[in-house]
């Protein structure tokens, strides 16, 4: 088996390869035994992917959105259509809180593969609310709580991470500030109009740009859909 050059491989035998946190875009695969290849892609709908000359990026997303009801709401655009896609964002997470209740003690705390135990998720989804709801588009003077859960890589964004919780909170508490943020969220939907929506605000991680506040819900509604797909899935392997 060789490897041809940095970008090139020719005879290669990558089973049971992980790829975290890295970027495939415009890679070229051709004669490869692709059987049982788990590929998880939360922006792929972003772009195309194709199979054997077909753009499967329909096809998966319309699976997912039969899958998840409500998700094909994520990009909506006016008002009404925003408080629908909230309110199935809520129930999907409503349900999947329901499940995780019926699993055995400590299955919220469970990391599985070394991805966000359930409630890290819910404690992520927070932080995500309290960025582009609180900081970015309500301006709030301190709109990060400190039992938030961001990635690692903000610290290297000039975030101030010392304003977070070392210590694990309980259960109670993360379902405490879960329901604070949504119902934050419910509140903001309640009297939002399309003039406030197309109003612009400084991007929170490039402050050289501008982002629309309809932009930076469609961010919190993708985020939500993905992390329950995460969830979900994490839930299963555990039983």
């Amino acid at each position: 088996m060789t490897q041809d050059d940095g970008t090139t491989f020719t005879d290669r035998d990558l089973r049971g390869a992980r790829f975290r946190n890295s970027t495939l875009a415009g890679a070229v695969l051709r004669g490869v035994e692709v059987r049982d290849l788990d590929i998880d892609a939360p922006w792929l709908a972003d772009g195309a992917l194709l199979v054997n000359g077909v753009d499967v990026v329909p096809l998966v997303e319309a699976e997912l959105d039969r899958r998840f009801p409500g998700r094909e709401l994520r990009r909506a655009e006016h008002p009404d259509a925003l408080r629908s896609a909230w309110a199935a964002i809520e129930r999907a997470w409503a349900a999947a809180v329901d499940q995780v209740g019926t699993m055995p003690a400590g299955a919220v705390d469970v990391s599985v593969d070394d991805e966000w135990s359930f409630a890290q998720t819910l404690r992520h989804l927070a932080f995500a609310t309290d960025i582009w709801l609180g900081r970015t588009v309500l301006r709030l003077p301190q709109p990060v709580h400190p039992l938030g859960q961001p990635h690692a890589e903000y610290e290297t964004d000039g975030f101030d991470m010392s304003i977070f919780a070392v210590t694990r909170p309980t259960f109670a508490e993360v379902l405490e500030l879960r329901a604070d943020r949504q119902a934050m969220m419910r509140d903001f939907l309640a009297g939002v109009t399309p003039r406030l929506l197309a109003e612009l605000r400084q991007h929170p991680w490039s402050t050289e740009h501008d982002v629309s506040v309809l932009r930076c819900l469609h961010v919190i509604m993708g985020e939500e859909w993905e992390h329950l797909r995460f969830a979900l899935r994490d839930l299963a392997a555990q039983q």
